[in-house]
């Protein structure tokens, strides 16, 4: 049997209107640090998403969703936020901010397989 570990997560919200406080779940990062593991999975219900609100400009939730997955894999093209260390970047896409994708509070837990996790959490919050 595999050691636990201890991981992160913090579900990633759409927030159309902030002034309505209403948001819609279309990801989830999670930061294991004892397996080295930073990744952010997303899921945008379109149907969803415009029934909440029929103005939103889904091309650009995409976008700050691809960022986000951007920063986590340490791309260079997330620029200062993607060369940081794991639990740097995890601290930076998890932090408050008041845009239209915004991460929820931080949660923990213990799995012996991130990854699996991770797709656990997608389908039970998000999907």
């Amino acid at each position: 049997m595999s050691a636990s570990m201890g991981f992160q997560y913090t579900v990633l919200r759409c927030v159309p209107r902030v002034d309505r406080e209403e948001f819609v779940n279309v990801g989830v990062v999670l930061y294991c640090q004892q397996a080295e593991f930073l990744e952010a999975r997303c899921h945008v219900d379109r149907v969803r998403l415009t029934t909440l609100s029929p103005q939103l400009d889904l091309d650009a939730v995409s976008s700050a969703l691809s960022t986000v997955e951007a920063v986590c894999r340490g791309e260079e093209s997330a620029g200062a936020a993607g060369r940081t260390a794991l639990g740097t970047r995890f601290g930076f896409v998890s932090a408050p901010r008041s845009t239209v994708v915004q991460p929820g509070p931080i949660h923990g837990g213990l799995t012996t397989d991130p990854v699996r996790e991770l797709g656990h959490l997608l389908d039970t919050l998000v999907r």
